[in-house]
């Protein structure tokens, strides 16, 4: 498994949670990493991206409630999420840019996802 997501679970509205997604510890390199979720019936999009230096991007509709961190030693990303809203409830995905070894191109890699569930 190149991309292993966890810590999705059953939260109320208002609440925290906090999702990680770990990079093969093999890699060469990883570039950039991200979140992206799914929600029944809609299309998947971004929620936050951060580059290997640090340099983080978000949604709109999420700015100011979630944060997004990397530990580059332990090729680890983290979503810290705060104020969950009810419209936050979809799968979320991480992807991450990264070169697994000398044999293959430097290329987009997903994980398999995790549910975030917020009830009102």
């Amino acid at each position: 498994v190149q991309l292993q997501a966890s810590g999705g679970g059953l939260v109320e509205a208002g609440g925290s949670l906090r999702i990680s997604c770990e990079a093969s510890r093999t890699a060469i390199r990883v570039n950039d990493m991200g979140w992206y979720r799914q929600a029944p019936g809609k299309q998947r999009e971004l929620v936050a991206e951060i580059s290997s230096g640090g340099q983080t991007t978000y949604a709109d509709s999420v700015k100011g409630r979630f944060t997004i961190s990397r530990d580059n030693a332990k090729n680890t990303m983290y979503l810290q999420m705060d104020k969950l809203k009810p419209e936050d409830t979809a799968v979320y995905y991480c992807k991450a840019n990264m070169k697994r070894d000398q044999w293959r191109a430097t290329q987009d890699y997903w994980g398999q996802g995790t549910q975030v569930t917020v009830s009102s």
